[in-house]
């Protein structure tokens, strides 16, 4: 992986229970990691949804690897890019050989 393509800046929020004064727990994201990232793969479709069309959007985020990097898994992660959010699909560990890591993602719709 070349450093120079390492040009939009993202970052990993992780979702975290917290409790309010009187004990209530509600679900929270809160900023875990910022770093430079390389975008590809971006694909686009377009589904009819009881008589909405949404758009799919697909999208691969890779990282230089580090330890904070290591430890992310899909289903208590997800990545903020240009004030979009992506919920992880799946995390590519690329053999282990701890150079980079690559995350596929989808676009989430609000």
């Amino acid at each position: 992986m070349r450093i120079s393509n390492l040009n939009v800046r993202i970052t990993f929020q992780k979702n975290a229970v917290v409790i309010d004064k009187i004990g209530n727990h509600t679900n929270e994201w809160k900023d875990y990691y910022s770093c430079y990232a390389t975008v590809s793969g971006e694909t686009g479709t377009e589904q009819a949804i009881v008589g909405e069309t949404v758009e799919n959007v697909e999208v691969c985020f890779s990282v230089r690897y580090c330890e904070k990097i290591s430890s992310i898994i899909s289903t208590k992660y997800r990545i903020i890019f240009r004030n979009e959010i992506y919920d992880i699909m799946a995390v590519d560990h690329f053999s282990y050989t701890k150079k980079y890591l690559k995350f596929k993602c989808r676009k989430a719709r609000r």
